[in-house]
């Protein structure tokens, strides 16, 4: 077998280069020409950037949610909480429906719920209703997300453009985050609260008009479509049972029956699903795929990239304004310096990862990204943005540019046409479930540490701030771990990411 044949998902030896292109675009019409593959891929950039943006909008506005909805305050947490849980629960469902139902039409249903639910959320008067409302909007995320990517994937072909692509894909993402916390802070201060569910509201309604007319229809494959339900139920409810469990464990203890009976139930579940999708003829999740290195590494990294910057912003946040004292709109525009400096390298990762390769980029993108967090845990309690944490910013910013982008590229990279949802979806998860965890073990490590300086005589900011100092060394360090698992795991690599061209090569 060549080192083409080990490199490829299915069973068969691959023929001439026309036959494996157009096993890519399995189904559907050809991709639409040039000038109008942009204009359809800047509308589903479009419908991306408000499902990043509604992971953190609402965030800085919960406080005054719970004053006017008279919510019971550890209630408060479920409205970031909900739209997480079902956002991660139903990413892997989401991505193959898009594969099996076609990418448009599962882009359309989810765009749908995603605009019914933020409008029914900015009109709610009850905060169990609200709550629903955000679930719900996640739902509608975990189909849009997916569908999305594998349209995107399925209009470039693999290569240059593809790269330049999900370089502009990968840095929107990363701003995302951020414009979410800035606009939540404005809108909730100026127009109030239930403008950061009517945001979305026009923006989804706009690309449910334009969709038909300017995206491509496709789907995985042109046989019988065949549908593993007990897989789909046993992974979906193994993701929603194990980041609930992980969610809650803070609060409740890690130790207690119910973090580890959840536990035990959603590991007891994910074995299952891989037992029936080892056996079923059209698994939900071709286990075919992790024999690509470059599927399984890039999965891999994206779990530690969420383990690590995704909890940075969530630890960066908490010690801005519970020690420094910053409002919501100052936070926001805070961490306008991580995200600017990831969209403005989005190019220049994208031209690398080309020229070079995705393990070597993603690589140099985790230790900046591991090296900025250890240099933020040196922030003292009476710090300040511009001399402790305005250059680790920068630099993490830098990283997440050659992180986002490379492991986006890398976890499609070989994929056939028929899979292309599914692997979407599988890296969203990975890198949603890794901050789930992330952002529990460094609640847990911050809060003890805390606590413990506190007994010993430490002020309110001083032991906070220590909390803060160790569970940031700790993302770090998960950080500086997926460097050693990108090399490890991505073995080889594709001039096709360059040229388009279908060799495999050693980096």
């Amino acid at each position: 077998m060549n080192d083409l044949d080990t490199e490829r998902v299915g069973g068969s030896r691959p023929g001439p280069l026309p036959g494996r292109q157009a096993g890519r675009l399995a189904a559907g019409p050809p991709p639409p020409p040039g000038g109008r593959r942009w204009t359809a891929f800047a509308l589903l950039v479009a419908t991306y950037f408000i499902t990043i943006v509604d992971f953190t909008i609402v965030n800085v506005a919960l406080p005054t949610i719970g004053r006017e909805l008279r919510f019971p305050e550890p209630d408060l947490q479920w409205l970031v909480t909900a739209y997480g849980l079902t956002f991660a629960g139903f990413l892997l469902l989401g991505g193959r429906a898009a594969d099996l139902l076609g990418r448009r039409r599962v882009l359309m249903a989810g765009l749908a719920v995603f605009t019914v639910a933020s409008l029914a959320g900015g009109l709610a008067t009850a905060d169990a209703f609200l709550i629903v409302m955000r679930g719900l909007q996640g739902l509608g995320a975990a189909l849009v997300l997916p569908a999305a990517l594998s349209i995107v994937t399925n209009m470039f072909a693999e290569g240059a453009e593809r790269n330049r692509a999900l370089g502009i894909w990968g840095g929107v993402g990363a701003l995302g985050g951020t414009v979410g916390l800035l606009a939540g802070g404005i809108l909730t201060t100026y127009a109030g609260w239930r403008y950061i569910f009517f945001f979305n509201v026009p923006i989804g309604a706009a690309a449910l008009v334009l969709a038909p007319r300017m995206v491509p229809e496709s789907r995985g494959g042109g046989g019988p479509r065949r549908y593993d339900s007990f897989g789909a139920g046993s992974v979906t409810a193994a993701l929603l049972v194990l980041v609930y469990a992980i969610s809650q464990a803070p609060q409740v203890g890690w130790t207690a029956p119910r973090t580890v009976a959840m536990l035990a139930a959603g590991a007891a579940l994910s074995g299952l699903f891989i037992v029936v999708e080892s056996r079923v003829e059209a698994p939900l999740l071709p286990l075919r795929l992790f024999r690509l290195g470059s599927v399984a590494g890039s999965n891999a990294v994206g779990f530690l990239l969420g383990t690590s910057f995704l909890t940075f912003v969530f630890v960066g946040t908490l010690y801005m304004q519970q020690v420094l004292g910053f409002s919501a709109l100052v936070t926001g525009a805070a961490w306008m310096t991580a995200s600017v400096t990831s969209l403005a390298c989005a190019g220049l990762s994208q031209r690398l990862v080309t020229r070079t390769s995705p393990r070597l980029v993603m690589a140099v993108g985790m230790v900046l990204i591991g090296a900025g967090m250890l240099w933020a845990a040196q922030a003292p309690a009476h710090g300040s943005f511009w001399r402790d944490l305005a250059a680790p910013f920068f630099v993490a910013g830098i990283g997440t540019a050659f992180t986002f982008i490379p492991t986006s590229i890398g976890a499609l990279a070989g994929v056939a046409g028929r899979d292309a949802g599914v692997a979407s979806g599988l890296l969203n998860t990975a890198q949603n479930f890794g901050g789930a965890i992330g952002v529990a073990v460094a609640s847990s490590i911050a809060a003890s540490y805390s606590h413990t300086l506190a007994q010993h005589g430490y002020g309110a900011a001083a032991a906070l701030a220590g909390g803060f100092q160790r569970a940031l060394w700790v993302c770090g360090l998960s950080g500086l771990a997926a460097v050693p698992v990108a090399f490890a795991l991505i073995r080889r690599t594709r001039r096709a990411l360059g040229s388009g061209i279908g060799s495999s090569l050693e980096d």
